[in-house]
């Protein structure tokens, strides 16, 4: 294995050591704004694989789907978080994290290229779900305007982080490692569901 591939390796063994198992979803964080916002997503490795593995995904699509994917989970996070701060529920929402390392981690293994519209739309119903976990689970004592700015924040940079390591991993004639990133995260998914 090259000094380069090497590298990616270890970045991306760093990103995924660095989140908590299981603590995506902190109840009751005192003092909720614009910093506790920001580490939300960070804080379990379900939010983190699934920004990460959307941006893979984005760039390997290519095209306008590099800014496109992005900003559709962004869109679909506001809205779901809209929705639970209003106290709207939606149905199997955990569920729906966990799916959607499934789905966008298998698009990815198998360099699956849905049409643009498609490929979106399912992108905006995962934003939806995530963004739906963080509004519930938003702290009373937060400032919600500041908490959005700090998890959309985050979100845009591991989508593009994602893209960054997909788009590195190509230079550097890897085009196997987005792919065993996509399976890694589809067994992480998997495993979510069944350990759930």
């Amino acid at each position: 294995m090259s000094r380069s591939a090497l590298w990616f390796v270890a970045a991306l063994l760093l990103l995924s050591a660095s989140a908590d198992p299981a603590l995506a979803h902190t109840v009751g964080a005192a003092g909720a704004g614009l910093v506790e916002g920001f580490l939300h997503p960070l804080g379990g490795w379900d939010h983190l694989l699934a920004m990460l593995a959307i941006g893979v995904w984005a760039a390997r699509l290519g095209g306008r789907a590099v800014w496109a994917a992005p900003a559709a989970f962004v869109g679909g996070l506001l809205l779901g978080a809209i929705l639970g701060t209003t106290g709207i529920e939606l149905v199997a929402v955990e569920t729906g994290i966990l799916a959607s390392l499934v789905i966008v981690g298998l698009l990815s293994a198998l360099a699956i290229r849905p049409p643009l519209a498609a490929g979106l739309a399912l992108v905006v119903l995962f934003g939806l779900v995530h963004g739906h976990a963080h509004g519930t689970e938003l702290p009373e004592t937060a400032a919600p305007v500041l908490h959005a700015a700090g998890f959309v924040t985050a979100s845009m940079l591991l989508h593009f982080n994602g893209v960054a390591l997909a788009t590195a991993a190509r230079k550097m004639a890897l085009p196997l490692l987005p792919r065993l990133g996509g399976g890694a995260s589809a067994a992480a998914g998997v495993l979510g569901l069944l350990l759930g």
